[in-house]
């Protein structure tokens, strides 16, 4: 049986166990798309995920200008939530992290990327749409690599060459003769493996995370058949919870994520000793 990779769930409405037909399972070709505009041969082109990227994008901005426009002492329920997701991430993570002083002039960079991040993962739930833009490794990346950047121009701007040196290999002269293998093993920890699992950490998780959903919802359908519709329905149940789990590591993902840039950015302001 072929996939349609146009197709989220990926699976034939008309096959069912003992129709002779195998399981239609999840893989790589639930993840690709056929383009909406442009040929995919020529690299210009704009598929789902690169659609679900601009909405979420607009709804994120749309939110906070109808919430912020009119601003006022008394606050709406619209200010208001919007209000407690930027001071959560400000005094949570942020001020928590960096510091009040140092961090100040990076919320609005961690509340940008924690908004987009957890929008990019509730597409996963969401009716039509059902694809986490975040399981695509591209968009992880680049939201990885412009922390990277703010790091090592932020670790050159504090403390020169010399300091950004002693930085990113952990100098430390009371390690004595270990001294050169941990600054070797330093060095290529954090200019070359951090920007790679910051990103991975969290295209995994929501990879992972969506291959589950779908193995569930196709399966539910697949044993809706005979003897079959009685696993149907433990299968029917098991997507509702993945779901409900889900919906926390959408959000713990998205924490995670601003939560080791905070992090980051803090490393690169801390006095090296």
């Amino acid at each position: 049986m072929s996939a349609d990779p146009t197709q989220v769930l990926a699976f034939e409405t008309d096959c069912h166990i003992f129709d002779g037909c195998g399981f239609p399972a999840p893989g790589l070709h639930s993840f690709l798309f056929k383009p909406l505009w442009g040929d995919g041969d020529s690299n210009v082109y704009f598929n789902k995920t690169m659609l679900l990227a601009l909405l979420g994008s607009i709804i994120i901005v749309g939110f906070f200008w109808a919430a912020f426009r009119k601003p006022k002492v008394v606050p709406g329920k619209l200010q208001m939530v919007a209000e407690s997701g930027y001071d959560f991430i400000r005094r949570g993570v942020v001020y928590e992290t960096i510091g009040k002083k140092e961090g100040e002039k990076y919320v609005p960079l961690v509340v940008s990327l924690f908004f987009f991040i957890w929008m990019m993962n509730l597409w996963s739930i969401v009716p039509i749409a059902q694809f986490p833009v975040t399981s695509i490794i591209s968009y992880p990346l680049v939201l990885a690599l412009i922390v990277y950047i703010l790091w090592v121009s932020l670790t050159f701007k504090r403390h020169g060459f010399i300091g950004f040196f002693k930085n990113v290999t952990g100098y430390d002269k009371s390690l004595g003769a270990v001294l050169p293998l941990a600054m070797v093993i330093e060095f290529f920890s954090n200019l070359l493996v951090r920007p790679f699992t910051h990103a991975v950490r969290l295209f995994a998780n929501m990879f992972a995370g969506h291959t589950l959903l779908l193995l569930f919802t196709i399966a539910s359908w697949y044993l809706l058949n005979g003897i079959g519709i009685a696993y149907a329905g433990v299968s029917f149940i098991m997507t509702i919870v993945m779901t409900a789990f889900e919906l926390f590591i959408q959000a713990l993902q998205a924490y995670v994520f601003v939560l080791l840039t905070c992090t980051y950015i803090q490393g690169a302001l801390a006095e090296h000793h």
